[in-house]
């Protein structure tokens, strides 16, 4: 599960450097940026929906400890 979680969030940051270069790169000509900012919403959106449904199934839990 965790290398579920590890490869979702190195999505998201991949597809942010990939909007960050090309909108550094065509000045925001095209719509690059846009399908790159799409994508990392859209894995976002489901890596907070997917933690949510592991947690409402009992198969990941909150570590109190972690915090203090």
């Amino acid at each position: 599960m965790r290398l579920l979680v590890l490869i979702i969030l190195l999505g998201i940051v991949g597809s942010l450097g990939s909007a960050l270069f090309s909108l550094a790169r065509d000045a925001g000509k095209t719509d690059a940026t846009l399908k790159a900012l799409k994508i990392r919403i859209s894995l976002s959106v489901g890596l907070f929906a997917l933690l949510f449904l592991l947690y409402w199934a009992g198969i990941i839990q909150p570590n109190a400890n972690a915090l203090g």
